[in-house]
This record gives structure tokens, C-alpha cells and sequence, in this order.
């Protein structure tokens, strides 16, 4: 029986993103905002929650990118979609499909990538979608939300099948993370409840712009030093080996 736990988490997390991709068509952008970042919170736990039952297995990892197509690709556009990219006509419209198609790229090299993983290359389907429904959330708090946010979803797109290395929180295991994730989700539930949806989507925004930023400066060092190391390679005099 406990080999369908990870599972059950799984399509909870599955559910959650039709739930909301329906909200979204109904116009309950703030609804389905809190269940795709929900969902985060599950899916941060399915993958854990399996290699701590020993219960890994290729089915359970192919239905976890299924439910983070749909929870992180594809609800989070149909939210943004409901809000403002329908009035930007076509551009809209392809604004909303590059998004997933990204995340689904993004997946597909998870996937085939060999070795341990200590950290993602290219934002993670799960950030993206986290990030674009916490932006829906304090969309009253943006200038000019019909420019920012789909500038916002492309820069989030391009991010996602970057080669940009991000940090992979992953590595910390069941039942730690629950000593993390659960506190966090109550303060969350607070938030929300205190002082409302825009200023806890804020807060998200905010968390998740450290994480972005950091890969970013991070990639930007890394390519720094390799041009110096590369000049140091060159301006170093050939040496004189006398056969």
C-alpha cells in the first residue's frame, strides 16, 4: 500500500492544476493562483516522500512530469490567459503556448540528463509556473501588468530551457523537508488569510526573484572567470622545450 503513496501525491498535485486551469475559465484568477502554488508544495514532497518508502519507480517519475505539465505549464497560463494576455490577441495567444512548450523542453533534458543531480540547468517548470502564479496574485501591484507580465512569461520561457545551473533543494530529504515545507505553508495560509492575496503573492514573488537572480549571478561568475582564465592561458609565454 505504500508504494501508491508518492503516487496519490502525485495526481493531488494533478488535480489541483485542472482544478485551476477550471477556476481560470471562470475568472477565479486568486483561487487557482493558491492551487499551483499548493501544488508546489506537494510536488516538493511526492519525489521525497518515494525514496523514503523506497518506492521509486520510471511509472511514478512519468506521471510527475505529466502533473508538472499541467500544474506548471499549462494552468498557470490559462490563469494569465483569463487575466490579461486574451486582450493582446495573437502575440497573447503565443505568449501562452511558448511558456509550456518551454517547460515541456526543460523536462525532456531533465529527463536525459546522466550523473547526480546537485543542481538544475535551466529554471525548473516548477519555479516557472510558481513564479507566473504568484505574479497573477499581486497583479494589482504591477506597472503596466499587459507589458510586464508577458515580458515576464518569455524571460521565464527563455529561462527554462537556458543552461543556466539553479540550485537543487531537492537533495534535502523526508522527513526534513516536512520540517521546512510545513511551517512554510502555515505562515502561507496566514499570509493569505491576514493581509490577502496580493501581498502574500508578493512575498512569493519576492522569494523566488532571490532564487532566479542567484542562478543568474551565478552563471555570469562562472562565465567571468572562465574569460579570465581563458586571457591568463594566452598572455602565459610559450615555453621553451629543447628536444
Amino acid at each position: 500500500m505504500s508504494r501508491w503513496v508518492p503516487s496519490l501525491l502525485t495526481l493531488t498535485n494533478l488535480f489541483f492544476g485542472l482544478i485551476a486551469i477550471a477556476l481560470s475559465e471562470n475568472g477565479r484568477v486568486g483561487a487557482a493562483s493558491i492551487l499551483i502554488l499548493s501544488g508546489m508544495l506537494i510536488d516538493a514532497f511526492d519525489g521525497r516522500v518515494a525514496r523514503f518508502l523506497k518506492a521509486e519507480s520510471e511509472f511514478g517519475r512519468q506521471l510527475d512530469s505529466l502533473a508538472d505539465v499541467v500544474t506548471f505549464g499549462v494552468a498557470p497560463m490559462a490563469v494569465l490567459y483569463s487575466l490579461c494576455l486574451r486582450n493582446l490577441g495573437i502575440f497573447g495567444a503565443l505568449v501562452g503556448l511558448i511558456f509550456p512548450a518551454c517547460g515541456i523542453l526543460r523536462l525532456a533534458r531533465f529527463h536525459v540528463e546522466n550523473g547526480p543531480r546537485r543542481y538544475f540547468i535551466g529554471l525548473p517548470i516548477t519555479a516557472a509556473g510558481g513564479v507566473s502564479a504568484a505574479l497573477a496574485l499581486c497583479y494589482n501591484l504591477l506597472p503596466e501588468p499587459s507589458v510586464f507580465l508577458p515580458v515576464c512569461v518569455l524571460l521565464l520561457s527563455f529561462l527554462m530551457v537556458s543552461h543556466v545551473r539553479y540550485p537543487n533543494f531537492k537533495r534535502i530529504s523526508f522527513p526534513q523537508s516536512a520540517l521546512i515545507g510545513i511551517p512554510l505553508l502555515a505562515l502561507g495560509v496566514y499570509l493569505v488569510v491576514r493581509y490577502g492575496h496580493s501581498f502574500a503573492g508578493s512575498l512569493v514573488v519576492l522569494a523566488f526573484l532571490i532564487y532566479l537572480v542567484f542562478g543568474a549571478a551565478r552563471a555570469l561568475r562562472k562565465q567571468r572567470f572562465d574569460k579570465e582564465e581563458s586571457l591568463d592561458e594566452k598572455s602565459l609565454p610559450p615555453s621553451n622545450v629543447n628536444p
